[in-house]
């Protein structure tokens, strides 16, 4: 293993472990957010529900996401950014289950989202929280790093 490639899979870790950290603030905002805007109560039972979604996003969104950034970049398939659209998911049952109802999207949202009935889809992953922003770059710039290395590039 090169410096390049233990620096990349540094960064991954640093970025999967700010992600899984994110996740159930995001999804408590996204179904509280939500909630208000519909004039549905955050009770009790929509916090507990809310907060078992967040256990349940960390286990399936955050997982995927710290195996992909563990990947050898050569061997990935997808994105952070598109697992953390995923989760989406997770806010959108307990919202269904609120009874809040879907909310207007553009065509666009609903072209690009059609199970996202919500409009949560993140554009960014400092959508998710700030925080991300600085990580996802670096750590995308590490990933072009050693891709140009590997496989070469215009000079």
């Amino acid at each position: 293993m090169t410096d390049d490639d233990a620096q990349l899979l540094e960064h991954g870790r640093l970025l999967a472990e700010a992600v899984v950290d994110a996740l159930p603030g995001w999804v408590e905002r996204c179904v509280r957010l939500r909630c208000t805007g519909a004039g549905v109560d955050y009770d009790t039972d929509v916090a507990d529900a809310t907060r078992r979604a967040g256990v349940a996003c960390v286990a399936d969104v955050g997982a995927a996401v710290s195996e992909l950034l563990a990947t050898d970049p050569d061997e990935q398939t997808t994105t952070p950014l598109a697992l953390i659209r995923s989760a989406v998911v997770h806010p959108g049952a307990v919202l269904v289950a609120a009874g809040v109802p879907p909310v207007d999207r553009d065509d666009f949202a609903r072209r690009s989202f059609p199970d996202d009935v919500y409009d949560l889809s993140p554009a960014t992953v400092a959508d998710l929280d700030p925080g991300l922003h600085e990580l996802a770059i670096t750590w995308g710039a590490a990933r072009a790093w050693v891709h140009r290395r590997r496989h070469g590039g215009g000079e």
